[in-house]
């Protein structure tokens, strides 16, 4: 691994705390300056440091192509015909080629960062920090403030940890544990998986009663992890080590302990989560940072680039981008009885708040893609699929003029703790179980809760055999999580890659057959190749080289 020191590392992106202003950013950049005496001597440079380990955290909204990485999946097709998501489609990421690479040097930058701050402060140096060239008397509540905000900062550098190892084992499974600042000269071989996984954990346990609850008091401190964040963490890794990739045998222990995760964050006594009344409306603007839902959001200054990317090309400045597949369209289920005349009506209402179909309004007009229409598929960068992405995206925002909106990437919410909750439920004791510790929710209950948010005349889940019911928890993550990157990830978890990403993604072909009306012909779009090495990503070749092969390259690369 690349030992690169902190000093030196442009840490020049930020995370947004609450509102939109400058001075509500959570300040995530380095002083380039600074000296070993200033280093040494300067307060700020201690909150420096303790900033600096956010700079890393992803930002879904440009994973891939500068958009979502939902174009890698059956969720979506890119419409550049050129893209990085084309070789996830074709299967050739490859040592020399694997374009979320950048991700693996990024991550590790983050844990030094982390170290960096942990190994700053330790034996005292951060308290003595606090207190000097102050009076510790007169000045008492800006100095707790001080030392409390040392305590959280320290806590939180053991999540930044945890959060960036969590992602790389997500990716690449086992991976070098790095706990010093500097690696210069020295190569870290790959830990074990379930190495890494319990180094997460004990990460987490280990600082979870040091954290703040939440930054109601402390608004600058939004965009920080919390307690509840840290949780979350936990719960998706081990419910990840629980699923068939990690778990080929079926481990029944291992499921025990991811319910137990997620049930932790439902009912912990300090922790109110709840979802959000609008499944819409809860990814529009600034809606997720003031919701019940939301527990831990990652902030960028204001912006129109999501609407440029994936506004329909029709729309004055938009390039139609990351564009729905009939794949996905179809797995919304119907409310009561078709609609013969419409394919998009009667349906779970995520659908109309996450996809723009043909025939409903958005930007201003009834989107159209027939022959002579407004959106006619024919014309240059037109959407291939016949659909467009909704979910995210501000409406009619006025591109030409400069119009921006903002956009928060929710990396982890409440509906995703009852869904892993209801998967590791259900596969620890079944459906309708409580468990030995006599749990308050069961699978079933946790999954309507999700199901119920969405609408209340969405069919009843009525399997008893776990198989079954596992088969509707899939379908309900499919649909509650669509284009947040999740799909992706529990494809290759569920050891369900190889059958669905080797199927062709479809589309709709529209045609113009009277007034405020038409049919759909669907029809194949694009191939999709992936191959068994494609369960975990490559290292690159340099890294593997410049470890003096210590770094062990997983296999088929």
């Amino acid at each position: 691994m690349k030992a690169r020191s902190i000093f030196k590392s442009a840490f020049v992106s930020a995370l947004v705390a609450t509102g939109v202003g400058c001075s509500d950013f959570l300040d995530t950049s380095l002083d380039q300056n600074a000296t070993g005496e200033t280093i040494e001597t300067t307060l700020s440079t201690l909150w420096n440091f303790g900033n600096a380990f956010y700079t890393p955290v992803g930002y879904g909204f440009t994973m891939l192509d500068g958009n979502l990485f939902a174009a890698a999946t059956d969720e979506a097709q890119q419409t550049l015909v050129q893209s990085d998501a084309t070789y996830f489609n074709k299967g050739v990421i490859n040592a020399n080629l694997n374009p979320l690479s950048n991700l693996y040097t990024n991550y590790y930058e983050g844990i030094r960062a982390a170290n960096h701050f942990l190994d700053y402060t330790a034996g005292g140096k951060g308290e003595y920090m606090v207190g000097m060239n102050r009076d510790t008397i007169s000045d008492r509540p800006s100095y707790e403030r001080d030392l409390a905000s040392l305590r959280w900062y320290r806590a939180e550098a053991h999540v930044a940890r945890a959060y960036y190892y969590a992602e790389l084992i997500k990716m690449y499974g086992g991976v070098p544990i790095v706990e010093t600042q500097y690696a210069a000269g020295k190569f870290y071989p790959r830990a074990k998986y379930d190495e890494v996984v319990e180094y997460i954990v004990s990460q987490i346990d280990g600082c979870k009663d040091e954290l703040a609850v939440d930054w109601s008091s402390f608004n600058d401190r939004n965009g920080r992890f919390t307690l509840g964040a840290a949780l979350a963490i936990k719960a998706r890794v081990l419910l990840y080590a629980a699923s068939p990739l990690h778990n080929p045998d079926n481990d029944p222990k291992r499921w025990e302990r991811a319910a137990a995760a997620a049930y932790e964050i439902i009912s912990h006594p300090e922790l109110s989560y709840s979802l959000a009344n609008d499944y819409g409306a809860y990814f529009q603007g600034n809606n997720s940072l003031a919701s019940t839902e939301t527990i831990y959001a990652v902030r960028r200054e204001q912006s129109s680039n999501m609407e440029t990317k994936n506004y329909p090309i029709a729309t004055q400045g938009g390039a139609s981008g990351v564009t729905p597949t009939q794949n996905l369209v179809d797995a919304y289920e119907l409310i009561g009885a078709a609609d013969p005349a419409d394919p998009y009506a009667n349906r779970d209402p995520r659908l109309a708040a996450s996809i723009v179909t043909n025939g409903s309004r958005w930007n201003g007009r009834t989107i159209d893609q027939s022959a002579g229409g407004s959106d006619d598929m024919s014309k240059p960068n037109a959407s291939r699929t016949g659909y467009y992405l909704k979910k995210f995206l501000t409406d009619d925002l006025d591109l030409t003029h400069g119009a921006k909106a903002q956009h928060n990437w929710v990396a982890y919410r409440y509906a995703e703790v009852l869904l892993n909750y209801a998967e590791a439920m259900n596969e620890a004791y079944g459906p309708d179980a409580y468990g030995p510790a006599g749990y308050s929710l069961s699978a079933r209950e946790a999954l309507q809760l999700v199901r119920d948010r969405a609408s209340a005349g969405l069919p009843e889940v009525t399997a008893t055999d776990p198989a079954e019911f596992r088969k509707a928890v899939k379908h309900e993550r499919r649909i509650e999580l669509a284009f947040e990157d999740h799909r992706y990830w529990d494809l290759l978890r569920w050891k369900d890659a190889m059958e669905v990403l080797n199927k062709p993604v479809r589309g709709v072909k529209v045609t113009k057959t009277g007034e405020n009306a038409w049919s759909y012909e669907v029809a194949d779009v694009a191939g999709r190749t992936f191959l068994e090495r494609n369960y975990y990503m490559p290292f690159t070749r340099s890294e593997v080289v410049n470890s003096h092969h210590t770094l062990e390259q997983n296999p088929g690369y």
